[in-house]
């Protein structure tokens, strides 16, 4: 067992790395770009993930549809797991990998943004919700650890911590979906 102190360290180590790849926090301003770009022709973000992964998503579509720092209007932003209707009659009509592709196909369109969250980057679900999302001019975020699993492959911009902790990586997760939410919202509101 680790001590609290071992966790915080390691903690911060993930995120000292993080500072020093250049190329991964140039992504990270891509993702914020394509949300602007993507506001600003009146698309949508959309976010997925699975268990503390789900929960980012709900917490990123949370900032932008809610507000971050400044006060603004709402932007369109939903997690695709917030009907339990929906994903519980996929799951068990279908199967619980085509919960999120289903939502895609229903609702997606050309130009939108998914931000698709899996630590493994191996969530079939998130996955599949990635296929789809490319088959529909849908611009993919990813959100994974170091490799990027098989969710990479479909990726227009890949945010791959450096680390295999669980743990770790959802821990920055939260760290860039703060720094690319507040990019959005002073991007598109700070002038007022």
């Amino acid at each position: 067992m680790r001590t609290v102190e071992e966790v915080f360290k390691e903690s911060i180590g993930v995120k000292e790395r993080v500072l020093a790849d250049t190329e991964l926090l140039d992504k990270s301003r891509a993702a914020a770009e394509a949300m602007i770009a993507t506001y600003r022709n009146g698309g949508r973000v959309l976010f997925c993930g699975n268990g503390g992964s789900a929960a980012d998503a709900q917490h990123f579509a949370a900032e932008l549809s809610g507000h971050f720092l400044i006060e603004r209007p709402p932007l369109a932003a939903e997690a695709l797991h917030g009907n339990p209707s929906h994903v519980t009659a996929v799951a068990n009509d279908y199967d619980y990998a085509s919960v999120f592709a289903r939502a895609l196909e229903g609702s997606a369109k050309a130009g939108d943004v998914l931000v698709a969250i899996s630590t493994s980057g191996n969530a079939e679900s998130i996955v599949r919700a990635a296929q789809v999302a490319r088959e529909k001019g849908v611009t993919v975020v990813g959100m994974t650890g170091a490799t990027g699993g098989r969710l990479a492959q479909y990726c227009d911009v890949l945010l791959n911590v450096p680390s295999t902790d669980t743990g770790r990586i959802q821990e920055s997760h939260v760290a860039f979906l703060h720094a690319i939410s507040e990019h959005v919202e002073y991007a598109l509101f700070g002038n007022q």
